[in-house]
């Protein structure tokens, strides 16, 4: 079972604001002599002065502000790699209320182009880190490797170079260019026209031919976006020396 993080710091806040709050209200450890305030409390009310405004600024910027992530798989590669930490900006697309995860103001909608963390929708326990390629209302048609977008084919040109062995193409999608790998240029996964509901998006990953994608999930509802993601702040594989030259890298 994995644990809820979020669930969590929200206990711990709460837990440690209201043994402060009972502490100004009925406690007052601050106004007694040490020897008559239980040990028991003046150690729970020290605890929770020191940790409180902790959890507070913690919960703010987890919740509303930056939440890091660690990229588990290839399927961004090579955008992303296993081992990439990364912060995801959860303001991009509406501040929503931890837990819940109820939206309480609109920030904005995603992009084509931008890389996304999302929850699973069969299980939102997961998250998963993919490209937006279709928007609400599009039709999305893969074939051969190429994507063509309401009628209009996207640009897709290998550049020269390779990625594990694999060719790397460069993507054209509505003027933002990004890189894909390419294992098999004659042939896709799950070819065919996708049309998206209003309210979800059609994502994919950058490495085409390995990437458990909407193709296979179908569209991602709004309601479980987590965030844009936009920097890598750390590469870390164990027994590995850190990559020190992706550290601070921008997402595009």
């Amino acid at each position: 079972m994995s644990l809820n993080l979020a669930l969590i710091l929200v206990v711990l806040t709460l837990v440690s604001g209201v043994v402060v709050a009972l502490d100004k209200l009925v406690w007052k450890t601050a106004d007694q002599d040490s020897r008559t305030a239980p040990s028991g409390i003046r150690t729970l009310v020290e605890y929770s002065r020191s940790f409180f405004p902790v959890l507070v600024f913690v919960l703010v910027i987890r919740s509303f502000v930056f939440e890091p992530f660690r990229i588990p798989s290839g399927s961004m590669k090579p955008t992303l790699v296993e081992g990439d930490f990364i912060f995801v900006k959860k303001y991009s697309y509406g501040l929503r209320l931890p837990v819940t995860e109820t939206k309480i103001l609109e920030t904005g909608q995603p992009k084509r182009g931008d890389v996304i963390v999302f929850r699973l929708p069969s299980d939102p326990s997961i998250n998963y880190i993919k490209r937006v390629i279709g928007l609400p209302g599009d039709e999305v048609s893969l074939e051969r490797q190429r994507l063509t977008i309401n009628g209009v084919t996207m640009d897709l040109d290998a550049n020269g170079e390779t990625f594990d062995n694999a060719p790397v193409y460069e993507e054209n999608l509505d003027g933002r260019v990004h890189q894909t790998l390419i294992h098999d240029p004659g042939h896709s996964k799950r070819d065919g026209l996708y049309v998206i509901p209003e309210g979800q998006y059609f994502v994919m990953g950058d490495n085409r031919d390995q990437s458990k994608d909407s193709r296979y999930i179908g569209a991602i509802p709004e309601t479980y976006l987590v965030g844009q993601a936009v920097r890598v702040w750390m590469h870390f594989v164990p027994g590995e020396m850190p990559a020190w030259g992706r550290i601070g890298m921008k997402i595009e």
